[in-house]
């Protein structure tokens, strides 16, 4: 949702940031989702959704072409304001908290299944009702503090990051991701500078990302690392410039350790005349897991265990793989790569109920078994013959 005040584009003085990414554009997206407004990259193919007064409904995107290819209805939802979207291993959830003037007291998170998702065009969602723990005025204003549009999946709960119009700030809360109706623990408040549009927790790198623009619609990305199990904003970060020009930014998603996607919205004022289209950019970091030296191990050795060490093994012929993993640190996730990178298995942390993983269905090739633990990434190759 954007606010007038932008008619004042070319009159406000422009501050660029000191770091810059260099995004690059994918295409200009359909005129059926003008208003893209958030982003997850799910079966090697992008999801969005457009936000106020539309249908509901997502969108699968193209990555190549930035082209619909597929068009999914929720039954059972209304889009009030659609403003982000997020996903775990078993669900997708759609947020309906779009506030511009924060007197709404309907804000819910849809959630649906990914197997209904992957069956049919046709779906209905569960509902995560919830109000912010610290609001107590429902009075309303223009561009309030109470408006948000960025929610990221992390550690077992949902983070809502609000869009604070007054303040150019954003507060974090935190809401389970099982259906009932909540109220929203503020986790705590942090000084962007600009209004935040999106957000996306790379579960690869532990990396979250702050999607937004400067009250001169100038876009930026936020880079928090260093991310504690228990969410506050007190890691290392870094704000950058997209080096795209005047843009909506309002989705952005991962797809690797490494690649990233961002979405703008159609933007047009009369006075003075501009237009800008919805469109499609992506940008790369330096995050990509780096292949290690040592050969596949498929034997283990006695010896003793040293810290985040991981052994792997396989008894010939098995499609079972093994593997001992001695760390202290909190497990986020399990993932099989292949050799050009792809992750083709991924369990979350709280779903890993033993050390053996069921390779069947994969074809003979070098692949890179990885866990995810805070602080730490851990990967080994192994051959699957």
């Amino acid at each position: 949702m954007i606010s007038k005040l932008y008619i004042l584009i070319f009159i406000l003085p422009v501050v660029f940031l000191n770091a810059q990414v260099s995004a690059t554009l994918v295409g200009t997206l359909p005129d059926d989702v003008l208003e893209s407004s958030g982003l997850v990259y799910y079966n090697n193919k992008i999801i969005t959704h457009n936000d106020s007064g539309n249908s509901p409904r997502m969108y699968e995107i193209d990555t190549l072409s930035s082209q619909i290819i597929r068009t999914i209805t929720i039954d059972n939802a209304t889009n009030i304001d659609w403003e982000d979207i997020a996903q775990d291993e078993s669900y997708i959830y759609i947020g309906d908290f779009g506030n511009n003037t924060g007197n709404r007291q309907d804000l819910v998170i849809y959630r649906v299944t990914k197997s209904d998702y992957d069956l049919s065009n046709t779906i209905s969602a569960e509902r995560i009702d919830f109000s912010y723990e610290d609001q107590t005025d429902f009075s309303g204003m223009q561009n309030s503090d109470w408006d948000a549009e960025a929610m990221v999946d992390f550690n077992d709960q949902l983070l809502i990051f609000t869009k604070q119009w007054q303040t150019n700030g954003t507060v974090a809360y935190s809401i389970p991701k099982i259906p009932g109706s909540y109220s929203a623990k503020r986790l705590g408040f942090y000084d962007v500078s600009g209004l935040v549009t999106g957000a996306t927790y790379n579960i690869f790198s532990n990396v979250l990302m702050l999607l937004g623009y400067s009250p001169q619609l100038q876009p930026f990305i936020v880079r928090m690392d260093e991310l504690s199990t228990n969410f506050s904003f007190n890691g290392t970060e870094e704000k950058s410039d997209l080096g795209i020009g005047f843009s909506q930014v309002e989705g952005i998603t991962y797809s690797d350790s490494n690649t990233y996607y961002i979405s703008s919205e159609r933007f047009q004022n009369n006075v003075p005349p501009i237009t800008l289209a919805s469109q499609l950019y992506t940008f790369e970091t330096n995050d990509a897991l780096q292949e290690p030296e040592e050969p596949p191990i498929e034997i283990p050795i006695d010896s003793v265990k040293v810290e985040n060490e991981l052994v792997i093994y396989r008894t010939f012929g098995s499609n079972e793989l093994q593997y001992d993993l001695n760390s202290s640190a909190p497990l986020f996730g399990r993932a099989i790569f292949d050799i050009t990178g792809k992750r083709v298995r991924h369990t979350n942390g709280n779903l890993i109920e033993n050390n053996s993983i069921d390779l069947s269905g994969l074809g003979s090739a070098v692949y890179y078994l990885t866990f995810y633990l805070q602080g730490i990434t851990i990967s080994k190759p192994f051959i699957l013959e």
